[in-house]
C-alpha cells in the first residue's frame, strides 16, 4: 500500500511517495491539496533494454535496487553486505516532518531518514542515521543525503576558490552527466565550499527556479549532483570519509550532517532571502541582543610588535574613530616573535606585557570598548614548549614525517590529555582576563591525520565541536569568531557554535566585492566580517580610495585593520566617517532581507538591503563601464502604490573623470512613486571603475 506524506511550509510543499522506499514526488512551489490520482498520474513507464521493474530514485538510493549514480549509502561487514536493498519499517510524521526507518534484515543494517521542512523560511533539512544491527562489525564508507529534483532544473552553479579568493562562482550545464566535489583538507576549506545551486536555465539574482544546497560540517565532504541517462535528477551531500574511518560495532550508530536545502521561483535573491531566515531563527546564538561591534583587529597594524604602551595609544586612537571592539592579535604569547615558534604555549609573554595583559584590557574598557584575543588553539609549533614536552599530540601517523603547514602541525583533539590542555588554558585566559571576544584561528589542513594509527578527520571535527561547546557552557557571553587563513572554515555547523565568520585574509575591497557577494548567498550580513583596510592592501599590493572601501565594508559586520596612531588626521576622519555611516544604517543592514539586482552591465555589482519601510542599495563600479551612459537603476522591491524618499547618501569624493556633468538630483532629495521606481528608475552618474555610491530610500 502506497502512502503519500505532504510536508508543508509557508509558501512550498515536498510531496513523498512511501512505498518499499520514499521518494520525492514534487518539491516546490506550495500544493494546495493531494489529489486522489496523483500517484496514478506519476507512475513512470518502464523502457526497454532496461531493468525489468521501476527503480525509485529514493531518499537514500541503492545500489543493489538498481541505482547505478551514486548510491547513498555504501559500505561492507568483512566484504559482505556491501549492496543493501532497504524497506519501510516505520514512519511517523506531521505538517513539518517526516521520520522513515527502513530495515536490511539480510545486510542487517537500519536506516533512519529525518526530513524537516521549517515553517517560516521554507527550509529543508535532511540526514540519515544508520545503525548495525548485527553481531559483526559494518565498515562505513559513505552515507549521504540525496534529494532528486525534477527535470527542468538544467544549470548548475557551484563554487570554487582559494586562499584570499573565496567563494567564486562558475556555471555548468545540467543535461547530462553531473558535477562532483570532493573535500579532503580535513576543515570546511577556501577552495570546495559545500554549496551550490541548480536552477532553470538562465537563472539569475532575481528570475528563475532555483534549488539551494549547503551541507552543515566542517570537515570532509562529497558533493554532487548528477542526471541519470534517464533524465531524473538528483544532488546528493554527505561526509566523505577516509578509508577504514568509520566502523560501526553492533548497536553503533553514524549520523550524517544536516542537508540544508531550499527553493525559489524569483532567483538566488529567493534562496539567500530564506537561508538567512533560517540562520537567523535556528542557527546564530548571540550572547545578548545588543548591536554588532565595531571591530579593530591588530594584525595589519603591529603584526609581531607588541609593546603595551603603544597598542594602548591604539585603542585611543580607535575609540575616537568609534570603534567597539579592539582585538589584539597574533604575537601576544610567550616566545612568539614570528610565525614559526610558540603555538600550544598559551601563556602572555611577560617580556612584551611586563605588567600583564590587564592594564591594557583595562585602558581598552575604559575607552568604551570591549577587548578581543586572538588564538589559534588546533596548532603546535615544533619550536615549543608544548611541542618539547608532547610532540605524540599531534594529529598524525606514525613512521612517516608529515610536512608542515605555516610552519605548525595540528593537535590530536581526540588525545584526552590534549583536549583538557586546551580547554584549561582557554578556560585560563576568559577566567582570568575581561575576555569578551576570541578570534579563533585555524591556519592549515590535514595532512596524514591519524589518531593512534586510523584515519579521524571525523573525530578530529566532533572532538572541535565539543571544544567549542564546552568553553561556550563554561563561558556563555564570550562571543567565538571563526577564523582559517580567512574563509577556510564556513559552514552552518560551526556557526552553530560561533558567532562571526571571518570572510577572507583579503581585505581587497575589490577581490571583496566577488567574495562578499558569494558569501552572501548562505550567510546574513551580520555574521560576515568585513574590515576597511589601509589604502594599499597588504595580501594585493592594490591601492583604492577610501570610497571603495569604506562602502565595501559597510554591509558586513564591520571592522577597520590599520594601526590608527600612523594614519594620517584625514584618512582617520574617513574610517570615522564610515564606521558612523554604518552604526546608522547597522539595525537595517543586520535585521533586513538582503537582495542583489541583476545589473545591465555585467562591470557593475548591485546590491542591497530593506525592511519594508527604508531600503539601501550600493552600486558598486568594479571596471570600467561598457556604455557610455549607465542604466537607470530599477528597483523592484517597493510598493507600487507608496512614495518614496530617494537620496544618495554616500559616494564617491573625488572628482569624476568619467563625465563632466553629473545629474542635479545627486545634491538633492526625491519623491518618486514605487511604480516609477520600478519601472523607469533613477538615473545614476556614470561611476569610474573602482568607486561606489550608496543611494537610500524610505517609504513615506
Amino acid at each position: 500500500m502506497q502512502k503519500i506524506v505532504h510536508l508543508k511550509s509557508k509558501k512550498h510543499s515536498m510531496i513523498i511517495k512511501v512505498g518499499r522506499v520514499p521518494e520525492i514526488l514534487h518539491w516546490g512551489a506550495n500544493i494546495a491539496k493531494i489529489d486522489p490520482d496523483l500517484i496514478l498520474s506519476t507512475e513512470r513507464p518502464i523502457s526497454q533494454a532496461r531493468l525489468d521493474v521501476d527503480v525509485p530514485l529514493s531518499l537514500c538510493p541503492e545500489l543493489g535496487s538498481g541505482h547505478f549514480n551514486a548510491p547513498g549509502i555504501e559500505g561492507h561487514r568483512h566484504g559482505e553486505d556491501w549492496a543493501p536493498v532497504f524497506e519501510m519499517k516505520a514512519l511517523t510524521c506531521d505538517e513539518q516532518s517526516a521520520s522513515f526507518t527502513l530495515e536490511d534484515t539480510v545486510a542487517k543494517l537500519e536506516l533512519l531518514i529525518e526530513v524537516k521542512l521549517d515553517f517560516n523560511s521554507d527550509v529543508v533539512q535532511k540526514r540519515i542515521t544508520v545503525k548495525n544491527v548485527a553481531d559483526k562489525e559494518y565498515c562505513l564508507g559513505k552515507l549521504s543525503s540525496t534529494l532528486s529534483l525534477p527535470n527542468h532544473a538544467n544549470e548548475l552553479m557551484t563554487f570554487h576558490g582559494r586562499w584570499c579568493h573565496e567563494f567564486q562562482t562558475q556555471r555548468l550545464s545540467f543535461e547530462h552527466g553531473g558535477f562532483m566535489q570532493e573535500n579532503r583538507r580535513g576543515r570546511t576549506s577556501h577552495e570546495n565550499f559545500p554549496g551550490l545551486f541548480v536552477g532553470s536555465k538562465g537563472f539569475s539574482e532575481q528570475v528563475g527556479q532555483v534549488w539551494g544546497f549547503h551541507l552543515g560540517w566542517s570537515g570532509n565532504h562529497q558533493l554532487r549532483a548528477d542526471v541519470r541517462s534517464d533524465g531524473r535528477r538528483f544532488v546528493q551531500a554527505g561526509e566523505l570519509l577516509l578509508s577504514g574511518e568509520v566502523h560501526l560495532k553492533e548497536g553503533e550508530e553514524y549520523q550524517s550532517p544536516w542537508l540544508y536545502a531550499t527553493y525559489s521561483n524569483t532567483g538566488l535573491n529567493g534562496i539567500s532571502e530564506r537561508f538567512h531566515e533560517f540562520v537567523r531563527a535556528n542557527i546564530i546564538k548571540f550572547p545578548t541582543k545588543k548591536a554588532r561591534p565595531v571591530h579593530l583587529n591588530t594584525w595589519e597594524g603591529i603584526y609581531f610588535d607588541h609593546k603595551p604602551e603603544y597598542i594602548m595609544q591604539m585603542a585611543t586612537e580607535a575609540a575616537e574613530m568609534g570603534v567597539e571592539r579592539f582585538i589584539i592579535d597574533d604575537g601576544w604569547f610567550i616566545g612568539r616573535d614570528g610565525e614559526r615558534a610558540a603555538l600550544g604555549d598559551w601563556y602572555l609573554d611577560e617580556k612584551k606585557y611586563p605588567n600583564g595583559l590587564e592594564p591594557v584590557i583595562n585602558h581598552v574598557n575604559e575607552q568604551g570598548m570591549e577587548f578581543g584575543l586572538w588564538v589559534e588553539p588546533e596548532m603546535v609549533s615544533e619550536d615549543s614548549n608544548l611541542y618539547r614536552q608532547h610532540p605524540d599530540w599531534v594529529l598524525s601517523l606514525p613512521g612517516y614525517q608529515q610536512p608542515s603547514g605555516r610552519w605548525q602541525y595540528v593537535l590530536d583533539l581526540q588525545n584526552p590529555d590534549c583536549f583538557s590542555y586546551l580547554f584549561d588554558r582557554l578556560n585560563d585566559l576568559l577566567t582570568r582576563y575581561n575576555i569578551g571576544y576570541f578570534k579563533w584561528d585555524m591556519n592549515r589542513e590535514l595532512v596524514q591525520p591519524g589518531h593512534h594509527g586510523k584515519p579521524a578527520v571525523h573525530g578530529q571535527t566532533k572532538a572541535l565541536y565539543r571544544l567549542f561547546d564546552e568553553l561556550r557552557l563554561a563561558h556563555p557571553d564570550v562571543e567565538i569568531e571563526s577564523c582559517s587563513s580567512g574563509g577556510g572554515r564556513i559552514d552552518f555547523e560551526i556557526l552553530q557554535r560561533t558567532h562571526r565568520f571571518w570572510a577572507s585574509d583579503c581585505n581587497d575591497a575589490l577581490e571583496r566585492q566577488a567574495i562578499q557577494r558569494g558569501m552572501s548567498y548562505f550567510f546574513p550580513p551580520e555574521v560576515m566580517g568585513a574590515h576597511i583596510g589601509p589604502a594599499e592592501c597588504h595580501s594585493t599590493n592594490r591601492r583604492h580610495a577610501i570610497n571603495m572601501r569604506g562602502v565595501t565594508a559597510l554591509s558586513g559586520h564591520m571592522g577597520v585593520e590599520l594601526d590608527p596612531v600612523k594614519e594620517s588626521a584625514e584618512e582617520k576622519q574617513a574610517f570615522a566617517h564610515y564606521i558612523q555611516l554604518h552604526k546608522q544604517y547597522r539595525d537595517l543592514l543586520h535585521s533586513g532581507r538582503s537582495f542583489r539586482i541583476d545589473p545591465a552591465d555585467q562591470s557593475q555589482n548591485i546590491y542591497g538591503v530593506e525592511n519594508g519601510e527604508e531600503m539601501l542599495i550600493t552600486v558598486c563600479q568594479l571596471a570600467m563601464p561598457n556604455h557610455a551612459l549607465p542604466a537607470p537603476l530599477r528597483v523592484r522591491c517597493v510598493e507600487k502604490e507608496a512614495t518614496y524618499e530617494v537620496k544618495i547618501v554616500e559616494m564617491p569624493h573625488t572628482s569624476f573623470q568619467l563625465m563632466k556633468q553629473r545629474p542635479q538630483w545627486l545634491d538633492q532629495t526625491l519623491t518618486l512613486s514605487g511604480d516609477n521606481l520600478e519601472e523607469i528608475g533613477v538615473t545614476l552618474p556614470i561611476l569610474d571603475p573602482e568607486s561606489a555610491l550608496i543611494v537610500h530610500l524610505k517609504k513615506m
